[in-house]
């Protein structure tokens, strides 16, 4: 099920009529990702951004979803053992802020829980074998581990989590 967004707010498809360039969250890549880049990125169909707004259309966060194909290889072996030795399809959680003055009222966890539906809807149209993001420091990685992301071989700051504990997660 989908979960419930916070009274007077509504999650929206990335628009230039939003004040992108007031959103804060503390971590300048994050902020100048939402200000300069990712509307260029959805206009040219290489991700998607979805904004939280509150009642005063202010941006309290957002998440950025995209697709990618990775080596066979670069996953953990009992996740590949099934699957053909080739490039194999992931749904990317590319970006996820939420704006300085509303941290610690959970929508960091909230936007993760949209993002993961958004993702697990796609996968029953467009296939794919897991989520996979990197993470921009070790609080970030700290986060995402909480909710079963597990570190990719060798990539300490990519981790993923597989389509199968997707299912699990949002209850499909």
């Amino acid at each position: 099920m989908k979960p419930a967004l916070p009274a007077g707010h509504r999650l929206e498809r990335l628009s230039k009529n939003y004040p992108r360039k007031q959103f804060q969250c503390g971590r300048p890549a994050v902020d100048e990702w939402l200000h300069a880049k990712a509307l260029q990125h959805q206009t040219k169909r290489l991700s998607t951004t979805k904004a939280l707004l509150d009642a005063n259309d202010a941006i309290a966060g957002f998440y950025t979803l995209a697709m990618e194909v990775v080596d066979f290889s670069l996953l953990p072996k009992e996740e590949t053992k099934k699957l053909p030795k080739r490039t194999l399809p992931v749904a990317v959680l590319a970006w996820l802020g939420v704006s300085a003055n509303r941290q610690g009222e959970g929508l960091g966890r909230l936007l993760l829980s949209l993002a993961l539906f958004d993702c697990a809807e796609a996968g029953e149209t467009f296939a794919f074998v897991a989520v996979v993001l990197d993470c921009i420091d070790d609080a970030a990685k700290a986060f995402y581990r909480r909710y079963d992301f597990e570190e990719l071989p060798g990539r300490p700051f990519r981790l993923f989590l597989s389509a199968a504990k997707l299912k699990l997660i949002v209850g499909e």
